[in-house]
């Protein structure tokens, strides 16, 4: 940690299907010496997406949802382009990353979303196609996504400390990403999603309406009022103020490994997966030449030397940097939350060092 500058890392595993081990060590915040503690909430960037597409499959094993139906039949936002291959983007094609569609647009607030590729011929990773996806699942639910979210998963699945949203509680449990400037010193640079909804939260308390509970139509109504007292390029458009699926999941890495624990279980209670659908998730769901890595439903899968694993990685505002790993058939899973820039150097070294394997993704 020292050599690579990271003053946080919290490490959590699953053995036999549940939470075996926990620790935390270091600070949550440098500058300040704030410890790293068993409640400290991490921001677990991308790993976002996997535990958001659980929910989405929960919906689909409800019939809510369909897996092939084309998107556009859920939500139709208003930033969508022209492209005729819009309407061919499915649910399965979100969770695999076959849309098409960019990361993030560069301009959101004036470029429309559109696909480069025609839906299903290459892998695009894409945080808008989540965020579209959670838009859909509003219309659907008639809820915000942290209250889905409550509902299907953390009440559930007892995962107290997780949240997609945003309050004085969250943010004095949750850690700050950090960096080291050129000479070497460990300093705290702005914080993105921190730094963004401070801009709306004394709306949200003015108005009586917590974050989490905000919908799209929410963040869009509070637009000029957040981009009034943001800085330059922080707020641009209602994404930016609202829960995301894609990247705002904050959580303690115990109930990070709790949704772990989850994956790798055969035995589900009635409210989890169906086990065929979990099984799904974790089965390769489109055939590529020359992948060298595959995607299942919300999940990377890798073959290696002591069977298949399926994994994630996180990367917010380039200092917070997560890493989840999990081998279905010996039930077992790791997970990885640090705060710094040379997080994801550091959480690799753990990777290999407990489980002895040295995945091909760390090089891709």
């Amino acid at each position: 940690m020292q050599a690579l500058g990271v003053p946080g890392i919290a490490i959590a595993v699953v053995e036999d299907g549940g939470l075996a081990w926990s620790r935390g060590f270091g600070l949550a915040h440098a500058g300040r010496g704030t410890p790293v503690g068993d409640d400290t909430v991490w921001e677990a960037a991308s790993l976002s997406k996997p535990m958001f597409a659980y929910a989405v499959l929960q919906l689909v094993d409800r019939g809510v949802l369909a897996l092939d139906a084309p998107l556009l039949g859920y939500a139709t936002p208003a930033y969508l382009g022209k492209s005729p291959w819009l309407a061919q983007i499915t649910v399965r094609d979100v969770l695999r990353h076959s849309t098409g569609l960019p990361d993030w647009r560069k301009d959101p607030a004036n470029e429309p979303l559109e696909p480069a590729v025609a839906p299903g011929t290459r892998i695009d990773y894409s945080g808008e196609a989540f965020v579209w996806l959670q838009l859909a699942v509003e219309q659907l639910t008639g809820e915000s996504l942290d209250q889905t979210m409550h509902r299907l998963l953390f009440e559930p699945a007892g995962m107290r400390d997780s949240s997609y949203g945003w309050d004085a509680s969250l943010a004095a449990r949750s850690v700050y990403g950090h960096r080291q400037s050129d000479d070497g010193a460990i300093v705290v640079p702005p914080q993105m999603l921190r730094d963004a909804w401070s801009t709306v939260l004394p709306l949200a308390d003015r108005i009586g309406k917590p974050l989490s509970a905000w919908r799209y139509a929410d963040a869009e109504l509070a637009m000029p009022e957040a981009q009034a007292v943001a800085r330059p390029g922080l707020v641009n458009w209602p994404s930016d103020i609202l829960a995301n699926a894609a990247a705002s999941l904050r959580c303690t890495v115990q109930d990070y490994a709790r949704f772990m624990a989850l994956m790798v279980r055969a035995d589900a209670q009635q409210w989890e997966l169906k086990p065929a659908t979990r099984e799904a998730m974790l089965r390769r769901q489109i055939d590529l030449p020359g992948r060298w890595t595959d995607k299942g439903l919300g999940w990377n899968l890798e073959a290696t030397a002591r069977g298949p694993v399926f994994y994630h990685s996180g990367s917010n505002g380039g200092v917070f940097k997560t890493f989840a790993l999990g081998d279905a058939r010996r039930r077992r899973a790791l997970v990885a939350m640090t705060n710094a820039a040379n997080g994801n150097v550091l959480y690799r070294r753990v990777v290999r060092a407990a489980t002895g394997l040295d995945l091909l993704a760390f090089d891709l």
